[in-house]
């Protein structure tokens, strides 16, 4: 297993981590993840850790707290081998104060949290959205107090726009409080927004990536095939109408391009769409969920080797979308002379 900084932490993550959204099953999104019981889990978590895979994310919102609990249960006995990231922020309750960042609710949503997972430490905490109705400075506040305290060990976000993340940034900096290093969003080769403001801002401000949704919510498991009807057994049936849109010939001009990439070097289509991930600036781990042991051997089969530079370029060309301004001069060279987008660019 390969080890990255987590942005400018010090702190070393698995290139790979899991994602536990598989474990519980409740509701209408997570039933259609998974429904992995305490059994199930352990034996998945057996499976991770022989293999170096000892980070593991899940939130409070995930089968209304049942992946928590699901989790610390698997890992009984060994969580000192085990790095553990969860999310808060979002609506846990029926009560007013049971979402955001206040003071009130992170406090209580991280004690909760705590008692879920049966350990004493969050080793990542994140926010899973950013609380546009609670001061910034309040919310680090809070959440420094948390790593004084020892209950955290490093701070990170999800769902936060540029300026956002800056913004929360910079006023860490002015007060000396304890900074984001993690940055957990969206990414995967038919939604690559994060390049834009968020990918040049981790490298500035030394931010790692936790990547979610690899394989763009299920469209790149290898499954799609154009031309064809949706498979009867895929969650996109169900979890489509949460998912990041992408147009058809966008979609199956990427899915052309992974399957040719796969047939050259004998690796399945969500192998390659992973394995490309790891090859781009800033991101430090990326998390792979499964259903059944079965996903989870093939996923891990994602590390261990690359892609050539032409298979790399071919990738990059099927998947680039519209620039959008302010961006576009920067990525066709107008004015990326003193850019950090220089080490940003696909491969060439």
């Amino acid at each position: 297993m390969e080890y990255r900084f987590l942005g400018r932490s010090g702190f070393k993550v698995p290139v790979l981590g899991f994602g536990a959204g598989t474990f519980g099953g409740e509701g209408p999104l997570f039933s259609a993840w998974g429904n992995t019981d305490v059994g199930g889990a352990r034996r998945i978590v057996d499976i991770c850790l022989d293999a170096g895979v000892t980070l593991f994310d899940t939130a409070d919102v995930y089968s209304n707290g049942a992946s928590e609990r699901i989790l610390g249960a698997a890992l009984k006995g060994r969580r000192n081998g085990a790095i553990i990231s969860t999310k808060l922020s979002l609506r846990s309750g029926e009560g007013p104060n049971e979402v955001g960042s206040s003071r009130h609710h992170l406090i209580e949503a991280t004690h909760a949290a705590l008692r879920r997972l049966g350990t004493d430490y969050i080793d990542i905490l994140q926010l899973h959205a950013f609380d546009a109705m609670t001061p910034v400075d309040q919310v680090l506040h809070t959440l420094d107090n948390f790593v004084r305290d020892g209950k955290v060990r490093y701070l990170g976000v999800s769902n936060f726009s540029g300026w956002q993340l800056m913004k929360s940034l910079a006023t860490s900096d002015r007060l000396g409080l304890s900074r984001y290093v993690a940055n957990q969003t969206y990414y995967s080769l038919i939604g690559r927004d994060y390049e834009y403001e968020l990918m040049p801002l981790g490298l500035d401000q030394g931010v790692g990536a936790i990547v979610w949704s690899p394989l763009g919510w299920g469209r790149l498991t290898g499954k799609l095939r154009r031309g064809e009807q949706l498979p009867v057994g895929s969650r996109l049936h169900a979890t489509a109408g949460f998912a990041p849109p992408v147009d058809d010939a966008r979609l199956f001009r990427v899915i052309d391009a992974l399957e040719g990439v796969a047939g050259e070097c004998g690796k399945s289509v969500p192998q390659i769409a992973i394995n490309w991930l790891l090859s781009r600036p800033t991101v430090a781990t990326v998390l792979i969920g499964a259903r059944d042991e079965a996903q989870l051997k093939q996923n891990l089969g994602a590390i261990g080797w690359s892609l050539t530079a032409g298979q790399l370029a071919a990738l990059d060309e099927a998947s680039q979308g519209l620039v959008p301004y302010p961006y576009y001069p920067y990525w066709n060279g107008q004015f990326s002379e003193r850019s950090p987008v220089q080490e940003m660019q696909p491969h060439s």
